[in-house]
């Protein structure tokens, strides 16, 4: 068995986690921004990611703040 995680400890890697993928989310939005005229694939592809991290943002905050967020980011 695994080590045991204080839900302290629990709640910090979950707020660690959002972060990261908050900035995560907002590197895909601009790359893909930035990318919609000169390689539309490139574009496409970090469109996906971006809707990939839109996705585990609204998880995590629905784990982190249960039912504050309904509408979509």
């Amino acid at each position: 068995m695994g080590d045991v995680v204080h839900s302290d400890e629990l709640l910090r890697r979950l707020q660690r986690a959002r972060a990261c993928a908050r900035e995560e989310h907002r590197t895909w939005r601009t790359r893909s921004d930035d990318l919609t005229t000169s390689d539309p694939q490139a574009a496409r592809d970090a469109a996906v990611r971006t809707l990939a991290y839109e996705t585990v943002l609204r998880v995590l905050d629905e784990i982190l703040t249960p039912g504050r967020h309904t509408e979509p980011h």
